[in-house]
């Protein structure tokens, strides 16, 4: 089986094809670059527009697979930007339809957490889940994901891109801050917002542009951010593990690229004699080889929606999708009270 993936979500549009081994036979994408400023939902989708289709038939010619070998067409339906779901979705309906080949809704956010888990052979791994709109904490329990712990105001990937913006550089700021953190060498104390599960960062973003203005520099406030950021993110990782006894973390999502994060969450679960995986950068930052493998997983499972049926979800949770493919599996009883009620 064969499935191509259409990923839209925020500032990257890519096409993934993916067997059903999880190989990933090609892969495609292409990332809207704001020439100052972040991310405008409408020129991002406008970008997708033009892009998406030169993706599909570079994905297909690099993959050498022709469109009747396709057995199906998965598209991230949320969460994300609107105006950027609507572009992918709109691209993934047309082919369905000129092919004739079922559409497979995906969520974006257990999209991150299926490639994470096919490629690192974990079968139940909690999954630190770090990118521009969403941060969570994530674990597997009766038929759905459920979100232990996430933040209150903004994923940590929009605050770095914030802050980094704010101290003169351009978007993104995740890759360009972790250069300068390299060569910071004091910590400066910054607003550690741990609240039981959840994190928020809006006090640090205040914080540190406030120690800029006292003349800290860059590159020590950059280390200060990360070490302060990645450290909370740690946290309620480790309090996640131990809640549920678990062995195994995987990571996902943008953020999940950076090297001080992965080297300081390895760190905690090694010393708990556990296991951490983190995919490749290609397949950690938003791409259409996950939309692609977990549409192979929904699809299998008998999950497809008729063209008219396939609006997007921009808010759509995590912890509000069904996962067919997987068994409910032991964790029910130990799940918080809050989390058991959503489903």
């Amino acid at each position: 089986m064969v499935v191509l993936g259409i990923e839209s979500t925020a500032h990257t549009a890519s096409v993934g094809i993916v067997d059903e081994r999880a190989k990933v036979v090609a892969l495609a994408s292409d990332m809207h670059r704001p020439a100052q400023g972040g991310i405008h939902p409408r020129e991002a989708a406008n970008h997708h527009v033009e892009v998406l289709p030169g993706l599909v038939r570079r994905a297909l010619e690099d993959g050498r697979v022709r469109p009747s070998e396709v057995d199906a067409v998965a598209f991230a339906q949320g969460p994300g930007l609107g105006p950027c779901l609507r572009a992918g979705a709109t691209v993934a309906r047309m082919l369905a339809m000129a092919w004739q080949r079922p559409l497979v809704p995906v969520n974006h956010c257990v999209a991150h957490v299926e490639i994470a888990r096919v490629l690192s052979g974990l079968d139940d791994p909690i999954l630190l889940y770090a990118s521009g709109g969403n941060t969570q904490v994530i674990a597997h329990a009766r038929g759905r994901y459920r979100v232990l712990g996430e933040t209150l105001d903004i994923g940590i990937g929009n605050f770095l891109d914030k802050l980094w913006i704010a101290l003169g550089g351009t978007f993104p700021g995740g890759p360009e801050l972790e250069r300068e953190a390299r060569e910071g060498t004091e910590l400066h104390p910054l607003p550690y917002s741990v609240h039981g599960m959840d994190i928020a960062f809006s006090g640090m973003m205040t914080a540190a542009l406030a120690l800029r203005t006292k003349g800290v520099s860059r590159p020590d406030l950059a280390y200060s951010v990360e070490v302060t950021a990645y450290g909370m993110l740690t946290e309620i990782t480790e309090r996640a593990l131990a809640h549920l006894r678990g062995v195994s973390v995987v990571l996902g999502g943008g953020v999940a690229c950076n090297e001080r994060l992965r080297g300081m969450v390895r760190t905690m679960v090694e010393e708990r004699g556990g296991t951490m995986f983190a995919p490749p950068r290609s397949l950690c930052v938003d791409n259409g080889a996950m939309i692609a493998w977990t549409g192979h997983l929904a699809h299998r499972a008998g999950i497809a929606v008729a063209v008219e049926a396939s609006a997007v979800e921009p808010r759509q949770r995590t912890d509000h999708v069904a996962t067919p493919w997987r068994p409910a599996g032991p964790r029910g009883p130990t799940l918080p009270a809050a989390a058991a009620a959503a489903g």
